[in-house]
């Protein structure tokens, strides 16, 4: 869940913005994708920070709050959040979806080298909760994380949700255009919001099922 929820915020403002604006100089070509590796490494980078810095937070405030691990009764809070953000992502019932609807600033662009760009837009997006929040896997993953109170679990939780957020860039390794890119990712809006949904719901009954055990 946690992979494929970091998987699913490519569709959003922020996932769209990246894989256009982070993409190799000129024609394709191998020194023209040679050239954007630093790029793509350095984005890398700002992920993993991200994971480290959110990680930490919310490991030290689960430990700070007296939370020790997934016991019964968190396991049926996780189940409770994410049955019901599931049931939201599905349109049938409306609940709140706290975010900030920013996204990662264009004008860096013009302001720094590409690889700098590519390390400022991992790390506020591996952070989250800085940009529009296209997935309520995220706070699911959120609580996740809180709930063990240990700040390596923690960490390792938000660095697998990274890991889905970035591997996307890497479809600019290859030789296609960005409209087309950008046109796969638009046909298949509605059906990533409703896999979201099933994603949600099935896990929350996952998270039943190991309460139970």
């Amino acid at each position: 869940m946690t992979f494929a929820g970091g998987l699913l915020s490519t569709w959003s403002p922020c996932g769209y913005s990246s894989l256009c604006l982070l993409r190799p100089h000129g024609r394709y070509s191998v020194a023209s994708v040679a050239g954007w590796l630093p790029t793509f490494a350095m984005h890398g980078l700002g992920y993993a920070a991200g994971a480290v810095v959110l990680g930490t937070v919310l490991g030290l405030a689960g430990m700070a709050l007296g939370f020790s691990g997934f016991s019964g009764g968190a396991l049926l809070g996780l189940a409770a959040l994410a049955i019901l953000y599931g049931v939201h992502q599905l349109d049938f019932l409306r609940i709140p979806y706290p975010q900030r609807r920013a996204q990662v600033p264009h004008d860096a662009r013009q302001r720094f080298p590409m690889w700098v760009i590519g390390g400022l837009y991992g790390f506020a997006l591996g952070l989250n909760y800085l940009t529009y929040v296209q997935t309520p896997v995220l706070y699911v993953v959120t609580a996740a994380a809180a709930v063990t109170g240990n700040v390596a679990l923690a960490v390792a939780i938000f660095a697998i949700f990274n890991l889905g957020r970035f591997l996307p860039i890497a479809v600019n390794l290859l030789p296609v255009t960005d409209i087309a890119v950008q046109s796969w990712l638009a046909r298949r809006q509605e059906r990533a919001a409703a896999f979201d949904g099933v994603l949600l719901v099935a896990a929350g009954f996952g998270f039943v099922g190991l309460a139970l055990i």
